[in-house]
């Protein structure tokens, strides 16, 4: 499957701010508290200018009315981001789980919508944003969900829907996708080819991505690099919780774990 490079949104990061952070692929759930309570905790306690959360924040996102749900899950996550974007600026680009969020989202958390994907300049440097699932090339069944999910046209007919048929239809879809997990099945990565390409357009040289939960940096050609975040999984052993500084040193893995 071939791509053509999209229109980058491009985001000057203000003078006075020297340290970010990026995350991705957090995966919230009420099922997993433990990983809930430490993105709770690191929302107290990091010390950055600004944090950028690229994509799949949450496990699922049925719609930004299950905040008015009474003591719903999606309440309390959202009640937390927005006691954090009372003392730092916080983003929120789209993921494959959470692309449902809306304007209602947004304005309850306090954060900025980042479109995906978005050109950082921040101390000189040139980042790509982006979740990460566009430049899964391979993966093409996806790649078609991904535009039919996209359109308003659907968007509309699902959020129609009940809330309780909605959770329910996300429960069999979160199933479907641990058997496949449990089944050792692969997953698409991303295309060099088309990361290449987009920092060239871009006049970058660093691409910043989630979605595929195999971190690592990947140098590609001309200089040109690609770093991955890690998912997050508070239960594992070794716990993965994982956020990736962005200082005048450079990019930087921090490790959130126990010590």
């Amino acid at each position: 499957m071939t791509t053509t490079v999209p229109r980058f949104e491009e985001l000057v990061a203000p003078s006075h701010w020297r340290t970010v952070e990026f995350i991705s692929d957090l995966h919230l759930q009420a099922s997993e508290p433990a990983t809930v309570a430490a993105f709770r905790h690191y929302l107290h306690t990091t010390t950055a200018d600004a944090l950028f959360i690229l994509g799949d924040l949450f496990e699922v996102w049925v719609g930004d009315d299950a905040i008015d749900e009474a003591g719903s899950f999606e309440a309390e996550g959202c009640a937390a981001l927005a006691a954090a974007s009372q003392r730092m600026p916080l983003y929120f680009m789209h993921g494959n789980r959470d692309f449902l969020a809306g304007p209602g989202f947004l304005a309850r958390t306090g954060m900025t919508g980042l479109a995906d994907p978005t050109v950082l300049t921040l101390g000189g440097q040139r980042i790509v944003l982006s979740h990460g699932d566009l430049l899964c090339l391979d993966d093409v069944d996806y790649q078609r969900f991904r535009v039919q999910a996209r359109s308003s046209a659907w968007q509309s007919a699902f959020l129609a829907q009940p809330l309780a048929t909605r959770r329910a239809q996300a429960r069999g879809i979160r199933q479907e996708s641990e058997a496949k997990k449990q089944s050792g099945a692969t997953y698409a990565d991303v295309d060099s080819p088309a990361a290449i390409a987009w920092l060239q357009a871009s006049r970058a040289a660093t691409l910043v991505h989630g979605h595929t939960h195999r971190p690592a940096v990947h140098p590609l050609a001309q200089g040109l690099t690609r770093v991955v975040l890690s998912d997050w999984d508070a239960a594992a052993l070794p716990p993965r919780l994982e956020t990736l500084r962005l200082s005048p040193a450079g990019l930087e893995r921090i490790d959130l774990g126990p010590t």
